[in-house]
């Protein structure tokens, strides 16, 4: 049988999709142009009215009083202190997440070993605990009457209404992201070019540097973005744990908070607009890295 003699014809030419046909003149490839232009305007309009306008909102007010209003606002000793501490526990929850991911999703791809099923729940825990129960969590267990509380006093050490209880908590909420943008990635990729350089004498250090590090760094680049987002964003954890201790332990959504229930609304807005940059330009990182992922070879 030649292919011209092929109860279905000929097969499509390379790089072509065939149509498959459903009745006279349509096919399933295409919906009526009035169903498209719908569900278009339905998306647009959504993001419209409860993301776009929100964020409009935000930086007409923050700038409602002018420039010298806003600066001012934002050079306050209080809002100064929410900004710095707001990037110490970001820098430092960004940091310990990259190792632990990293050192996770190698360990998950790469490897087989007992309680390997247990080390996958556990990192996708953070996702279904909600951040208030995070910082319950935490209390209970570093808090002057919590579980380890005696013998964190006797070591003369503040965790609770301190920063390392704030860093403790941010990072517990944003530690999956790293490790869940890499594992899938591994363990497409498997192992066969790591058994190859070591087969040619690389060791296992120069094997994770030069061969598995520079195969997933798009992806690693990713989940630090998004652990980076989650952590200068991150409300709920945080506030449990911090004391509200103002020019001390409030980050940044904790000020904005403080700033808005206390009426002064120019405030709160000029430093929930810098607040909202981060996210822009985190935004367009985000964008430009998944680009490059999709760029990547695979």
């Amino acid at each position: 049988m030649t292919v011209t003699d092929a109860p279905f014809g000929p097969p499509p030419i390379a790089g072509t999709l065939p149509k498959v046909r459903v009745g006279k003149g349509k096919t399933v490839r295409t919906e009526p142009p009035l169903v498209r232009y719908l569900l278009i305007a339905l998306a647009l309009l959504f993001l419209g009215l409860f993301i776009g306008l929100p964020l409009i909102i935000v930086f007409v007010e923050a700038f409602r009083r002018g420039w010298e209003a806003y600066l001012a606002a934002l050079v306050t000793p209080d809002t100064w202190s929410s900004i710095k501490l707001t990037l110490l526990v970001t820098a430092i929850s960004v940091v310990t997440n990259l190792v632990f991911g990293l050192a996770a999703a190698w360990a998950v791809a790469k490897f087989e070993f007992p309680g390997k099923s247990l080390l996958i729940t556990l990192i996708d825990l953070p996702f279904s605990v909600s951040p208030v129960v995070v910082g319950l969590m935490f209390v209970l267990l570093f808090g002057a009457y919590g579980f380890l509380g005696p013998a964190v006093r006797a070591l003369d050490i503040q965790i609770i209404f301190a920063t390392p209880g704030i860093v403790l908590a941010t990072i517990f909420v944003t530690f999956p992201f790293v490790a869940r943008e890499l594992i899938p990635l591994m363990q497409e990729q498997g192992t066969a070019e790591e058994e190859a350089a070591i087969s040619l004498g690389a060791s296992g250090l120069s094997t994770f540097f030069r061969v598995t590090l520079p195969n997933v760094k798009w992806a690693l680049l990713y989940g630090v973005l998004l652990s980076n987002a989650r952590a200068m964003g991150e409300f709920g954890a945080v506030s449990v744990v911090s004391g509200h201790i103002r020019g001390e332990t409030n980050t940044m959504p904790l000020h904005i908070e403080i700033l808005y229930n206390e009426y002064q609304f120019g405030a709160s807005f000029a430093v929930a607009s810098l607040l909202a940059l981060l996210a822009l330009v985190t935004l367009v990182a985000k964008t430009i890295l998944e680009n490059r992922l999709e760029g990547a070879p695979q």
